[in-house]
């Protein structure tokens, strides 16, 4: 995830200070919450000086796989359709008239497989650092805040009241805390993320719980492109 991450200066205003020692245990475990649970249902609104995307599905964070379908706004159809995406392919199924929520089993054909790029593509950023927010275990509690992490104010999101916090600078990248701002819940689950991506001047936003998770089931026949 470290090799997308740019500058974001929004919202969650009220700090910064440092974290607690009880925030930074809730942020040490939020990305282990999501491997807890198995999968996350998600909505990753996705900037663009054309117009922005939504990609509206479920995560599978033991199997590093997500699935949703893609609508535009602001720009024409052609990007609309059904997704599956992994660390390292992308599949897309184009649908001029794609549905609110993607089908519980994707259709048997109509798929065009590619890699995912590293990239130049604020959509593939996003769906990489939307898979990077599940981890088997927890982060170190105690090095958070030596690295910057920090707690930026309170806020409440759906329904769920959360502290705003920044993450720590990424391992090979100094001077990079506060990049990423996560809304967590007392419990240290996530419930919101945003990140800058590439060039786009707005942040990439990661709500979860948006919607009933759906498992998440491979693309008929699909194999990641060569």
């Amino acid at each position: 995830m470290a090799a997308f991450l740019v500058a974001d200066d929004g919202s969650g205003a009220g700090g910064p200070r440092p974290l607690t020692t009880d925030e930074a245990n809730r942020l040490a475990v939020t990305r282990f919450r999501n491997y807890e649970a198995h999968g996350r249902a998600v909505t990753v609104t996705v900037p663009g000086t054309a117009g922005w995307l939504t990609v509206t599905g479920s995560v599978d964070y033991r199997r590093k796989i997500g699935y949703g379908v893609v609508h535009g706004t602001g720009r024409g159809t052609s990007s609309d359709g059904l997704i599956e995406w992994t660390a390292t392919s992308v599949f897309v199924h184009p649908m001029p008239d794609a549905p609110v929520h993607a089908p519980a089993s994707p259709p048997p054909s109509g798929w065009y497989g590619r890699s995912l790029l590293s990239s130049g593509s604020a959509l593939d950023s996003s769906l990489a650092i939307t898979l990077g927010l599940g981890s088997d275990r927890p982060d170190n509690a105690q090095l958070l805040p030596q690295n910057g992490a920090a707690w930026r104010g309170r806020d409440e999101v759906n329904g769920h009241r959360v502290d705003v916090m920044t993450g720590p600078s990424s391992p090979d990248r100094s001077g990079t805390a506060g990049n990423v701002r996560y809304w967590v819940g007392s419990d240290g689950t996530m419930y919101r993320v945003r990140v800058g991506v590439g060039s786009e001047p707005q942040p990439v936003v990661i709500d979860f719980d948006t919607q009933k998770y759906v498992p998440v089931k491979p693309v008929p026949g699909a194999t990641p492109p060569r």
